[in-house]
């Protein structure tokens, strides 16, 4: 059963369209995921390339996870990886972290594809604060048969774990479906959600709308299955009994934490990313 679907807002980056389907005004959060978008597919043509650059976080741990195309990722920290599909980066930003995430430069003068999600999971009571971490797996558990796969990001799927650190209990995977695939998507996790990000899904006969986050109703074994084929993202796990709060690229429990880092990141007191110390986004 689903209980409850969120369609997401676009939002145009230049070159490419953005939907967001958390934070919603219907819902805040699904287990720690407080925030999710999926952007692409589209080609960004010869001559340009993405580029966000540096910005801060608190409260919340980052992950990029690509379907198509490569960025380059720096941060505070000293940290640089360049993540590729398949791979996840995880960053944990705790008590205040920068980054930037941009093209390759080697891939400026060619057409590059750009597809992926971008979602942050909140950080739970006692680790808000912690220091800031960074990690890249490559070696990410994959579960499959003759009719369907899935990447284990984070967490545990059929019996396969993924080695990326969990700071809340959490499910994150990406599901592959051939023509006439079908797999049973379990009840362990307290909340789950499912997106379809290409192709055609449904769950339990329930046709599943492109883009939007389908909220599962807990406590019941479903069906994702597929007739032509499709690539469906699951996430979700344990809801948070304090509620967060979110805003721009904060997140936390306590307003005036939030407060307090956006007037440090305003003064200047977030430390510089090496490697990319001539940009940054302003406050908004």
């Amino acid at each position: 059963m689903i209980a409850q679907v969120l369609h997401p807002t676009l939002h145009d980056l230049g070159g490419f369209q953005v939907r967001r389907v958390l934070p919603s005004p219907h819902r805040t959060m699904v287990g720690p995921f407080i925030f999710v978008d999926e952007f692409g597919p589209a080609i960004i043509p010869a001559g340009q390339t993405t580029a966000i650059r540096p910005h801060p976080h608190i409260g919340l741990s980052t992950v990029s996870w690509l379907f198509e195309g490569a960025i380059d990722h720096r941060d505070s920290l000293g940290n640089f990886a360049t993540v590729r599909p398949g791979e996840i980066a995880l960053m944990t930003a705790g008590k205040g972290i920068v980054h930037s995430e941009r093209g390759l430069p080697a891939q400026l003068d060619i057409d590059k594809p750009v597809f992926g999600m971008q979602t942050w999971l909140a950080l739970p009571d006692g680790l808000e604060d912690m220091d800031p971490a960074f990690e890249v797996h490559t070696d990410l558990p994959l579960v499959e048969d003759q009719c369907a796969s899935a990447r284990v990001v984070i967490g545990t799927l059929w019996g396969k774990t993924a080695p990326t650190n969990q700071h809340a209990p959490a499910i994150y995977a990406d599901i592959v479906l051939a023509p006439g695939g079908s797999i049973p998507i379990d009840a362990e996790a307290e909340e789950r959600a499912v997106m379809l990000v290409a192709g055609e899904a449904e769950v339990d006969g329930v046709p599943l709308p492109p883009y939007a986050l389908a909220v599962l109703a807990p406590g019941v074994t479903m069906k994702l299955q597929s007739a032509q084929g499709g690539r469906v993202m699951l996430l979700g796990g344990q809801s948070f009994a304090t509620p967060r709060h979110i805003w721009w690229n904060f997140v936390h429990s306590r307003r005036d934490v939030m407060q307090q880092a956006a007037r440090d990141w305003q003064e200047g007191r977030f430390p510089p990313v090496p490697g990319d110390p001539d940009e940054y986004i302003p406050l908004p």
